[in-house]
């Protein structure tokens, strides 16, 4: 067990992030609200972070200097995502400062190898996996994983990103040139009825564990999230006790999030980890006494834990980018959803737009499930977006 020790940081200390997506700006909300001082590294002038911060350090996240001024300017340091050189995060923690999760725990998540090594150690259970480093190596592993597998960058990969999945022989050569040059793996292609996640936080007084989240993708990214997930007594136990060994063995303090798959047969197998917030903990913001973001804040600054409690059954859609507006963008029907009675939206502030770029999500509760997720699918209906200037 670790034994060292959070130090308190009473507002309005300076909290630092890595990162300016939207996870750091909702960080930065609740820091905000809580008194804090924020300041976000982040290569993107007017970051969607850096819009709420007292300050952005505009610079890259291998930038060590900047990183330095970050740290020397901040009281503790965090994360909004895992593609951190991992060296340079050693580096200002050997300086002495304060970084949560630690580029430790950061090092054995960051690579999904690694990961999978470290979750298969531990006995816990996990699709078959390999290390690829040839082509023989991938033909190989295909077979022997009954010809449907799904070919991964060990590192990197987000979103649909840096995955592929292949059923057909013929797709391997053009996914493993897609890859060229890349550390890669194969895993075992999983026939799940259900993918779920938990988010999970530890601090030294110990584990609490946020409600269990039905989540369903397509294209590998997140569409929507229904919470309380649809999962027995004796799923969400086991789930919970290999979400505690987890945390337990990465020896850490922060907020995780542990995705899961549930097969055919009812095991649980974990697919993915991520040592901070997560998007298919946003509901938590209105549906939870305590956000995942409050959380955090009160992990790295030494306060107690928070309330994970449920207020009301939660459903969370994200809003992507259209397939007809790339660059620029505005957004219709935004009063349609503020007529939805419990139904909160939410804008990232991201300057530009593609296809199934996040831009924003859409969280709606109600008395059950099925009313929260009519509700949010309603709201979604009503967004539209539209190349600026053609609204």
């Amino acid at each position: 067990m670790s034994t060292k020790k959070v130090k308190q940081l009473n507002p309005p200390a300076t909290i630092g992030i890595i990162g300016g997506g939207q996870l750091g700006k909702m960080l930065a909300f609740e820091a905000k609200r809580m008194g804090f001082n924020v300041i976000v590294l982040d290569p993107k002038p007017c970051s969607s972070a850096g819009q709420v911060a007292d300050e952005q350090i505009v610079a890259n996240y291998n930038d060590l200097p900047a990183l330095r001024e970050l740290a020397r300017k901040s009281d503790v340091i965090t994360y909004e995502f895992e593609h951190i050189d991992v060296e340079l995060l050693n580096v200002i923690e050997s300086d002495g400062y304060s970084v949560y999760p630690s580029s430790e725990t950061l090092k054995r998540i960051q690579n999904k190898y690694t990961q999978k090594s470290m979750l298969k150690s531990i006995g816990v259970r996990v699709p078959d996996f390999y290390f690829v480093q040839t082509f023989e190596d991938l033909k190989n592993t295909f077979y022997r994983l009954n010809q449907k597998i799904i070919l991964k960058t060990c590192t990197d990969g987000y979103d649909g990103k840096g995955n592929i999945i292949i059923s057909n022989l013929c797709e391997l050569e053009t996914a493993y040139q897609k890859f060229n040059g890349q550390e890669l793996m194969v895993e075992e292609y999983i026939n799940f009825i259900k993918e779920v996640s938990i988010i999970i936080a530890k601090n030294e007084e110990g584990v609490v564990y946020y409600p269990i989240a039905e989540n369903f993708h397509r294209n590998s990214i997140l569409i929507k999230s229904l919470i309380p997930a649809n999962v027995t007594s004796e799923i969400a136990n086991s789930i919970h006790l290999i979400s505690e060994k987890i945390v337990e063995e990465l020896n850490d303090f922060g907020v995780f999030c542990i995705e899961y798959f549930i097969d055919s047969s009812l095991n649980v197998l974990v697919n993915e980890i991520a040592p901070r917030p997560h998007n298919s903990g946003h509901y938590t913001i209105e549906g939870c006494v305590s956000s995942q973001f409050e959380q955090l804040i009160r992990i790295v600054c030494g306060m107690p834990l928070g309330s994970t409690q449920l207020r009301m059954p939660c459903a969370m859609y994200n809003i992507l980018g259209s397939p007809i507006t790339s660059g620029r963008y505005m957004i219709s029907g935004v009063d349609s959803i503020l007529r939805i009675h419990d139904c909160h939206l939410h804008l990232y502030g991201k300057t530009e737009s593609h296809h199934l770029k996040k831009i924003g999500h859409i969280t709606a509760l109600d008395l059950s499930i099925e009313a929260a997720d009519n509700k949010a699918e309603q709201a979604l209906n009503n967004v539209e977006v539209k190349a600026k200037g053609k609204m």
